[in-house]
């Protein structure tokens, strides 16, 4: 698919509903498709209408080694629930060795290369032999994600990326949550509005992205944002 024909397809779906986008996605690339999820309330939302269209699509994960107990148990129960293709993607280096090579607790001192290792490079070879993948992002999540496209080329895997919930608003999806009676996170009735990695994570009073990295200029983990930024992370 060129650019322009990316382009084309953004603006046509750029006022259809998630679950046409995601029908669109399929139709384009069936079994070259895969969700790309950390079990946030858009992602339990995506994989509840890909039930309705293709359930066997590959659901992909970024599981680091130091998600909270709670995320895990939720992995589970919608594993079971749905029959996922769930594949667990971990980092090469387990965290003794990030320990070993880096430092102690390398997310407190430079978390971004803590995401390098543990999410950014891990992904990119787990999407290797797909040619498109659906993430959860919002434009209504943070300004970084404002002008967030339904369809684009991933700067950094190449891949066509599809991004049906952009729309979106956080109220929408928490009443389809509700309505079509979908299992969450507990930790979100705890305070946490977005959940990562526990050494990362705090509950807050905001809603949105806050309380990830919050003793750090940092709001993505990386694996939305485009590939130059790995420069920082060789010699």
């Amino acid at each position: 698919m060129t650019n322009e024909q990316i382009q084309v397809l953004a603006r046509q779906l750029e006022s259809a509903s998630p679950f046409e986008i995601l029908r669109r996605a399929q139709a384009l690339f069936g079994r070259k498709l895969a969700i790309v999820t950390s079990f946030q309330i858009t992602g339990i939302v995506t994989l509840d209408m890909m039930q309705r269209i293709a359930p066997q699509t590959p659901v992909l994960t970024l599981d680091t080694d130091l998600l909270f107990p709670e995320t895990l148990e939720l992995m589970a129960q919608l594993e079971e629930r749905f029959g996922l293709d769930l594949r667990r993607i971990k980092a090469r280096q387990t965290l003794a060795q990030q320990a070993r090579d880096y430092g102690d607790r390398l997310w407190e001192r430079n978390p971004d290369r803590c995401c390098h290792i543990r999410k950014t490079i891990p992904l990119r070879g787990a999407l290797s032999g797909f040619q498109a993948w659906v993430a959860g992002l919002r434009r209504d999540q943070s300004a970084s994600r404002a002008h967030t496209p339904i369809v684009s080329r991933d700067r950094r895997s190449g891949l066509i990326k599809f991004a049906p919930f952009a729309n979106w608003t956080e109220s929408q999806v928490w009443e389809t949550i509700h309505a079509r009676g979908l299992p969450y996170n507990d930790l979100h009735d705890q305070g946490y509005p977005s959940i990562g990695c526990w050494t990362c994570t705090h509950a807050v009073a905001d809603d949105g992205r806050a309380g990830r990295w919050t003793r750090h200029s940092k709001t993505e983990c990386g694996i939305h944002l485009p590939a130059p930024a790995e420069a920082a992370f060789h010699g």
